[in-house]
């Protein structure tokens, strides 16, 4: 008989109880975030909430010492972000605890996630297993003047509400897992560039406020100059100001353009899956659209 993680958690001299992450203050979550050194706004937290659910790790006195969140998609499949505890529980068994609850809550589902390099350890005796390097891509935009990259064939145009439907099956062939409520909320949320073959969208990309500046993601694609197409536009439009992307591509042109962009590789993380793996999610072929940048690190 499996036994259920308890409501509270004693360290130390003091204790923890669980709490819902929809009830706490956004500026005490605000606050945990920045405890660790992640650049999540109030505003990008409240995004979060309104896509996904989660617990939080709270004192006596109320203040936020752990977070964890999972943002579902369909029955079957969920991503988990948002795994942070204060400096002073990172060693006491508080990470585990929270992830612990959500396996508990939301049990049998497909997972995948982001690890820092602190939290793989925790990961791996949780049963996740190593897939890619995500590659945390940041800095201030520029335009590159040399060597413009091919681009993809097709007019490159400005997305609006009803291109949703047309982003939505695009991203869940690259993503593996259909995520209407989450694309539609980006589209809320971002500004886009689609490309077209005709009425066909082939590829798009996203960006929206996010941190110190804006986020590019999610970017779907079949190919590197596609990309290029949809996100070549979204650096002019912030050049000169901080522009971040994430994303699984380390080499080739998009890999470059990123770098010649004034956003080289600031950081790394690690996806990694429990149950079914990435590959699980592909169909194998060569011609499938491809996630050449998460939504964010969070939500996958």
């Amino acid at each position: 008989m499996e036994v259920k993680p308890s409501e509270s958690l004693k360290i130390d001299a003091f204790s923890m109880r669980i709490g819902d992450v929809q009830d706490v203050d956004l500026e005490r979550l605000h606050a945990l975030s920045l405890s660790v050194g992640w650049p999540h706004r109030a505003e990008d937290w409240q995004f979060l909430r309104e896509s996904g659910q989660g617990f939080v790790a709270l004192d006596e006195i109320g203040r936020a010492l752990g977070s964890a969140m999972w943002f579902p998609h369909g029955a079957n499949f969920a991503t988990v972000g948002m795994v942070i505890t204060s400096p002073r529980l990172q060693t006491q068994g508080a990470a585990q605890w929270l992830m612990k609850r959500i396996f508990d809550r939301i049990p049998g589902r497909d997972l995948r996630l982001n690890a820092t390099r602190a939290a793989r350890r925790l990961y791996l005796s949780l049963d996740f297993q190593p897939e890619k390097t995500v590659y945390q891509c940041q800095g201030i935009a520029r335009v590159p003047t040399a060597g413009r990259p091919t681009e993809g064939r097709g007019n490159v145009r400005t997305l609006d509400a009803g291109d949703i439907a047309a982003a939505i099956a695009l991203d869940a062939a690259g993503f593996g897992v259909r995520r209407t409520a989450l694309v539609e909320k980006l589209f809320g949320h971002s500004a886009g560039y689609g490309l077209f073959d005709g009425n066909k969208l082939t590829a798009f990309a996203l960006c929206r406020p996010f941190g110190r500046g804006h986020v590019i993601g999610p970017v779907v694609a079949g190919s590197d100059p596609d990309a290029l197409a949809v996100v070549r536009p979204h650096v002019a439009d912030h050049s000169g100001y901080f522009l971040r992307i994430d994303t699984h591509m380390d080499n080739g042109e998009f890999a470059a353009f990123l770098s010649h962009s004034g956003m080289p590789v600031f950081d790394t993380v690690l996806t990694m899956s429990k149950g079914k793996c990435l590959a699980d999610f592909s169909d194998g072929g060569s011609a499938r659209p491809k996630t050449y940048a998460l939504a964010s690190q969070t939500l996958g």
